[in-house]
């Protein structure tokens, strides 16, 4: 793990020695923030300091003042400063935490006349992060019974071929798969290697990031076909990917703003929440990736970011088949985490008003990913940043510190809420070691 993170950073570490950020695409300011532990992680009780830099076309700044606050992983500053650059450094002492978890230093300096922000968070003690939820004494029996249900309905899709999408290398269909007799269905583009013969090939389902919205540029992990693997890149709402990206925007704008999203949508009612379908919708694309001729009757991988990567450790927690799991900053977890004083997982219910009730939270107990990361017993690998707000750093830990399945991690501290494009296509490399 420490070697990937050190090739992560060697190109910019040509310039300056140990930077914690990626030169910024077409900017004229590079913030360069340095923790005094290489990891960026200390122990409860120790004390973390941070020098901060600060260029303008490369040049340190000298003399600017830069302010900051202090405070936990998404929570409210608990105190405030500023230290004035001399040759462009300054160290801001960021304090301590007495329990596991993760403090943020947000910077703001002027220069130029333009107001100019960065953060870097730093661990303190993140192996011993538990999460606040607990799983309900029902957990397994729900959702067995809900698959039960679900697996009664036959399996029935349609494929049809996706030109637009095929290569020399990759055929690729359009499918669409029935859930239920009440006309209730998820899309998907399915990759083959062109190649494929019976009993070939691995299968991977790659459940989608949030939102409602087209499946961007399915051939963007077109080497998972072509490296032998069978994938299937799905939408979870029933929309035909097809559609233009303005359909998709009118029914985004209608359906799923901050006061009716699809994620708070039935959240009062663990047998309405609009999550449930979507789970069961995951484990019924196993049924079908499993049914094809050219699977080979033992390998099959989830894969995916954000709420994909919950999507994954959801579906591995729910299905014995799944053999291995990849997840990138899985939300949806330790969703009640507020509830503790601390971060709490995307959606992030408690900024929204009127979330906060005693029916909602036990209904996200039945639908938190780290309750379904307790089940996983398949191979698991997770990547996930410092930096990242959207899918904080507590609640990524919180969910690999309850896993005990085989695992492995690439912390990349230097992350928001992004991956890169060798991490990504270090995940296949990662499967494809893992092949059983």
């Amino acid at each position: 793990m420490k070697k990937r993170w050190l090739f992560f950073v060697a190109w910019v570490c040509t310039l300056l020695p140990l930077l914690a950020e990626n030169y910024p695409y077409r900017s004229d300011v590079l913030w360069v923030t340095v923790p005094d532990h290489a990891d960026w992680t200390y122990r409860t009780g120790e004390k973390a300091r941070v020098e901060v830099q600060l260029y303008r076309y490369g040049i340190p700044q000298d003399g600017v003042t830069v302010s900051y606050e202090l405070g936990g992983d998404l929570m409210p500053a608990d105190a405030k400063g500023s230290v004035v650059l001399k040759d462009g450094r300054a160290v801001v002492d960021v304090g301590t935490m007495d329990t596991p978890g993760f403090r943020d230093c947000r910077l703001t300096a002027c220069v130029g006349g333009k107001t100019y922000r960065h953060h870097v968070k730093v661990g303190f003690s993140p192996e011993d992060i538990r999460p606040y939820t607990q799983m309900p004494a029902d957990f397994q029996a729900f959702w067995e019974k809900q698959k039960a249900e679900a697996a009664a309905f036959p399996l029935t899709y349609t494929k049809e071929l996706a030109p637009e999408y095929c290569t020399d290398k990759v055929d690729c269909y359009l499918v669409k798969l029935r859930l239920n007799s009440r006309g209730q269905a998820v899309y998907g583009y399915l990759f083959y290697p062109k190649d494929a013969c019976g009993g070939s090939c691995p299968v991977v389902l790659c459940p989608p990031g949030a939102g409602i919205k087209t499946i961007k540029d399915p051939l963007r992990h077109k080497y998972y076909a072509e490296q032998g693997c069978i994938r299937l890149e799905m939408e979870i709402h029933g929309l035909n990917p097809t559609m233009s990206d303005e359909e998709f925007q009118e029914i985004s704008n209608a359906f799923n703003g901050r006061e009716n999203g699809y994620l708070m949508n039935g959240l009062d009612n663990r047998d309405h929440y609009y999550m449930k379908r979507v789970y069961l919708a995951c484990v019924r694309c196993i049924d079908l990736l499993t049914s094809l001729p050219e699977w080979d009757g033992r390998n099959v991988i989830v894969q995916g970011g954000s709420q994909g990567g919950a999507l994954a450790l959801v579906t591995a927690g729910l299905d014995a088949r799944v053999t291995a799991c990849v997840a990138n900053h899985p939300a949806l977890s330790d969703m009640a985490g507020y509830k503790a004083g601390r971060a709490d997982g995307y959606p992030h219910f408690s900024r929204v008003k009127g979330m906060d009730t005693p029916e909602k939270v036990q209904t996200m107990a039945y639908y938190d990913v780290v309750n379904f990361a307790r089940l996983v017993k398949a191979d698991t690998f997770l990547t996930w940043g410092f930096n990242d707000d959207t899918c904080p750093p507590t609640t990524s830990y919180a969910v690999y510190n309850v896993l005990t399945c085989p695992k492995e991690a690439l912390v990349t501290p230097i992350n928001e809420h992004w991956t890169s494009d060798d991490t990504e296509r270090g995940h296949l490399e990662w499967i494809l070691k893992h092949l059983k």
